[in-house]
């Protein structure tokens, strides 16, 4: 644990201050005021043990200036990020800088979610007779097994095995097939060995899908073995306007044909033919098949009608008390299945112990959602290609935090660039960001800090004022063509970026073939394969969600982020409908007080992917002239940082010939 001793004499001002120790050991050190301000906040935070809204601009120094407090603080803190990219550069660069160079004595450990872990058990038994679902990913075996014999972390992320890589399920588990301390392995287990430094270690990195899952197990009444996280004092949520999704994502439950299906095949060859219990299994396993077909095959009957193109695509839609009604024969099949599962299981049995949570767990979440009966849940089904599922989730997450985190740790950070919003008056604030994480927006401590960039000598933004509203039949041939006049302007070096794929794809054909420079897509390689490429040399990639946040370009490589119209969020996702019709319900006004702000951010995010340096230089298109023309155009303008604006093409290439 800490020493005690050494971190009291060490303060933030002595670490990050103008004459502190990174000053020291850093020719040209860059004194940063609004880091300082941001690490005092924070500290204060920890030292309260309260929540805290920080939001720090791009080029604060927002890591540093949580770590340093956190470390001095004496309190163990998990640090949880949006990504496992983030992840990976908080522990394998800025806290090497403390520790190692400037010399704080604390531990620190990188956590991951289970499956990103070799599993020693299923890699013993797939190394007797290893299959791969692809000839081709055959070859990766001799150096990957040389790996898995050798690797003293188990982390996927040593090996060099494609992304893809069909023997990777083969060799790793999840928290629902582990076996959790019945595994003859569980002392030498990966997982077990990180918990377990976790539990000595001053500051622990996770991301927030391993954070939430951990969490949810334990609201729950999970397992404790098959948690990760143990016992902390503080949390701090970098990249925080990202915690929303993920959390409704691990507090709401899902069962899904794959799901069933995945199920039933392990109930089959688990146990050797000589144990009676084995043809038992077989058959329960080909019940499940025809009871989880049937009960999905009602449920395709209530997919609503879709035109061609939609369908197919993903689609969501509301479970209905009448579709409910109509699915609670097949899911009672299911349910008398799955309970004939768990009886011939057994919790203690450690061949089967697995699969009786399995099925104790899947039986739980459909019987919820069928029953579709608590009014602070949104119920809906899912298409993607040929899976079905089902699923729940809370209307509001805030009250979940409340609940099992708050209640229970009383410092809680927040932080992001993006946090504020503009109101109607045009001035920013955290009212949205505190009200989504069920916070008490007066009575939360909050720090804003901006940029420190000069955005109006580094960035343009373009609304083209001459372009249809997005609605119009002629928006996306009319912006595709503005958007080739823009790269061959930058001369590639590009971002366009959709909200939908099926936008990205239209926009994609009709721009694509006309440009010189090459021409890259959301789709057609891993997302770190393609920004491998497009930081190579001058390209356009077309993309949609995956790169409108997250995403780290600096440097003449992205000169153009294009973004075609305002990120409102669908209003007929079930989810957000739901969300929507509760707000209204409290007397709200869904619309400026929720769908706005929710843009805002994302809107914000996608600006934030152009300016990362002070060197940094470009221009920031938006081809949504709603902005222009609507009521909420200023309040999503005010949002954004203060660049030059132009709505005219000639004003851009004036602009841009003198930068």
């Amino acid at each position: 644990m800490k020493k005690t001793r050494e971190l009291h004499q060490a303060t933030i001002d002595g670490v990050l201050g103008p004459s502190g120790a990174l000053s020291g050991v850093f020719a040209g050190y860059e004194h940063r005021p609004g880091q300082l301000q941001v690490a005092h906040a924070v500290a204060t935070a920890l030292e309260q043990g309260a929540p805290l809204l920080a939001e720090a601009g791009t080029g604060i120094g927002k890591t540093l200036g949580y770590l340093v407090p956190a470390v001095l603080s004496g309190k163990r803190v998990v640090v949880s990020t949006a990504t496992r990219t983030l992840q990976d550069q908080v522990f394998s660069k800025d806290i090497p800088l403390l520790r190692d160079v400037v010399g704080l004595p604390f531990e620190a450990v990188l956590l991951k979610g289970r499956v990103n872990y070799l599993c020693a058990a299923r890699f013993e038994a797939f190394d007797q007779a290893p299959t791969f679902a692809r000839p081709e990913d055959a070859v990766h075996w001799p150096s990957f097994r040389e790996w898995a014999l050798t690797t003293q972390t188990g982390d996927r992320g040593e090996t060099s095995v494609p992304e893809a890589w069909s023997g990777w399920p083969m060799v790793s588990t999840t928290s629902e097939a582990c076996l959790g301390g019945k595994c003859r392995f569980y002392e030498s287990c990966f997982v077990t060995r990180g918990r377990r430094a976790a539990a000595e270690a001053d500051v622990i990195v996770v991301n927030h899908a391993l954070f939430f899952s951990d969490l949810a197990l334990r609201s729950r009444g999970g397992e404790e073995k098959l948690g990760i996280l143990p016992p902390y004092d503080a949390v701090v949520f970098d990249e925080a306007h990202a915690l929303e999704d993920v959390a409704t994502e691990h507090f709401g439950v899902s069962v899904s044909s794959g799901r069933l299906t995945s199920l039933a095949q392990d109930l089959v060859g688990v146990l050797p033919p000589s144990d009676a219990r084995a043809s038992h299994l077989a058959a329960l396993s080909v019940t499940l098949r025809s009871r989880g077909e049937a009960l999905f095959r009602e449920l395709s009957h209530g997919v609503p009608v879709q035109p061609l193109e939609a369908s197919l695509r993903s689609l969501d839609f509301t479970l209905t008390p009448d579709l409910a009604e109509a699915l609670r024969p097949q899911a009672a099949a299911v349910l008398e299945t799955l309970a004939g599962i768990a009886a011939l299981t057994g919790d203690d049995d450690p061949d089967l112990g697995a699969l009786h949570r399995r099925a104790v767990e899947t039986a739980a979440a459909l019987e919820h959602v069928v029953q579709a009966d608590d009014a602070h849940q949104v119920y809906w089904a899912e298409t993607r290609g040929r899976s079905l599922a089902l699923r729940a989730a809370p209307i509001d997450v805030g009250e979940s935090l409340a609940r099992f985190l708050y209640e229970h740790v009383g410092a809680v950070v927040f932080t992001s660039a993006t946090l504020t919003s503009a109101t109607g008056r045009q001035q920013r604030s955290f009212e949205f960001a505190a009200r989504r994480f069920g916070l008490d927006a007066k009575a939360t401590a909050t720090v804003s800090v901006d940029s420190p960039f000069d955005f109006p000598a580094q960035a343009a933004f373009y609304v083209p004022e001459h372009l249809p509203e997005p609605n119009s039949p002629d928006f996306t041939l009319q912006f595709s063509r503005e958007v080739l006049r823009l790269v061959r302007l930058t001369q590639g070096r590009a971002f366009v970026l959709c909200t939908s794929l099926r936008h990205l794809e239209d926009v994609h054909a009709l721009v694509g073939p006309h440009i010189t420079v090459p021409v890259l897509k959301q789709g057609d390689a891993p997302r770190a394969l393609l920004l491998e490429q497009f930081k190579e040399r001058p390209s356009v990639l077309f993309a949609s969600h995956s790169f409108w946040e997250g995403v780290d370009v600096p440097g003449e490589a992205l000169s153009l982020v294009v973004m075609d119209r305002v990120p409102f969020a669908p209003p007929g996702e079930p989810l957000q409908a739901a969300r929507i019709e509760a707000l209204r319900k409290e007397g709200h006004r869904p619309f400026d007080d929720y769908q706005v702000p929710q843009a805002a951010l994302a809107l914000r995010q996608g600006f934030g992917r152009l300016i990362r340096t002070r060197t940094d230089r470009g221009v920031v298109v938006l081809g949504d002239t709603r902005v222009l023309s609507k009521r909420y155009g200023r309040q999503l303008l005010s949002s954004l940082p203060p660049a030059r604006r132009f709505t005219r093409l000639d004003d851009v290439k004036r602009w841009w010939a003198a930068r």
